[in-house]
């Protein structure tokens, strides 16, 4: 894909939506990590339900320190992999407590040495939270980038590495949540809404439908 049409994208992304943010719910940098920790191989709206009724009990290291592993499991149940996403959420609470003085840190090194916190959880929390450039290829980024021929890898490392290379610098802030955003309500896995894409003239997939 051309650097034009790439910027051309990323242009109407801008226009369309003009401030993303995550559709996650959260009202500090603490309870954002808690929240991307428990949203893997899980939706959003999922992990939205369970924190509602979790941060009111424990909206902080301390108090979830202290609600444990035993305590916490009861909130998350109804999550894919709740048993070990409670011991990691626990566990990183603590460590938040002993390390860091209860802050979320603002480095990658930091953030990834977390119990349940691996590069793509890193890079939410990094550009969510910090406003670093940061982009976190999940499934629906993984596909739209395959999909269009934005940034195309075999894995995400490599659709990571490619996108950042391309996207244009003023729009690298935002370019991680245009990107879930459109994958995740437009070009969805089994049934793309091409008809409803604002980039359909300049998606490269062979199998689009009519726009």
């Amino acid at each position: 894909m051309t650097p034009k049409k790439v910027r051309t994208i990323f242009e109407r992304f801008a226009q369309a939506n003009p401030a993303p943010t995550t559709e996650l719910e959260y009202k500090t940098p603490y309870q954002l990590l808690v929240a991307v920790i428990l949203s893997a191989q899980a939706t959003d709206k999922s992990v939205n339900l369970a924190t509602r009724d979790l941060f009111k009990a424990a909206g902080t290291p301390q108090k979830m320190a202290r609600l444990g592993e035993a305590g916490l499991t009861p909130y998350i149940s109804r999550i894919g992999l709740y048993k070990s996403k409670a011991k990691n959420v626990a566990a990183m609470s603590a460590i938040l407590l002993e390390r860091h003085g209860g802050e979320v840190p603002n480095d990658r090194a930091a953030l990834e040495s977390l119990p349940g916190v691996g590069r793509k959880t890193a890079n939410v929390v990094l550009n969510t939270v910090f406003g670093e450039p940061t982009i976190a290829v999940d499934t629906h980024v993984f596909r739209l980038a395959n999909r269009s021929r934005l940034a195309p890898g075999k894995d995400v490392r490599e659709v990571e590495d490619k996108l950042l290379k391309a996207i244009p610098g003023e729009f690298l802030a935002n370019a991680h949540h245009w990107l879930i955003l459109h994958g995740r309500h437009v070009c969805k896995a089994l049934k793309p809404d091409c008809p409803r894409c604002l980039i359909h003239d300049l998606c490269e997939w062979p199998e689009k439908t009519a726009g």
